[in-house]
């Protein structure tokens, strides 16, 4: 990291940051052409946990590669300046890297849905067979992770 003294290293404080994002930007490559998809997502402080429907090219892109990148941000402020170049922006924000893997056990699919309803103040868990069945889970095993702020 270039500015050394907006590197956040207390994981509580990355994992504080995780926990008041609404979106995660889930990096995939495919084919050697970057993909990046803004999702909505569950945290349990090891994995990521991402919903979506039984196909589409995400899940195809997961399928033949499983290495992924994933980007937290939020947004403060932005710091006006008399000259363009002094303008600014006061965020955190994490990023990091990982291994994705499709859930298919039922009873991990329903974990994940409410690590997912979770992260969004909400503790529902009425998932029934048949939504479940229509429902793939993406977990993504957290390899690397690192946290910027400038506040």
């Amino acid at each position: 990291m270039r500015k050394k003294e907006r590197e956040i290293k207390d994981r509580k404080d990355i994992d504080g940051i995780i926990r008041r994002c609404r979106v995660c930007h889930l990096a995939m490559c495919d084919e050697g052409q970057p993909y990046v998809v803004p999702l909505n997502f569950g945290y349990d402080d090891r994995f990521l946990y991402f919903h979506a429907a039984l196909e589409g090219r995400k899940v195809d892109i997961i399928k033949r590669n499983n290495r992924v990148g994933f980007e937290f941000d939020i947004l403060h402020d932005i710091v006006t300046a008399e000259r363009a170049c002094d303008w600014g922006a006061k965020y955190e924000s994490v990023m990091g890297s990982g291994t994705a893997e499709i859930v298919d056990d039922a009873d991990a699919k329903k974990e994940a849905l409410q690590c997912i309803m979770r992260q969004y103040g909400s503790d529902a868990n009425d998932f029934s067979d048949e939504i479940l069945k229509k429902t793939l889970i993406l977990r993504v095993r957290i390899i690397e992770i690192s946290g910027k702020a400038k506040k």
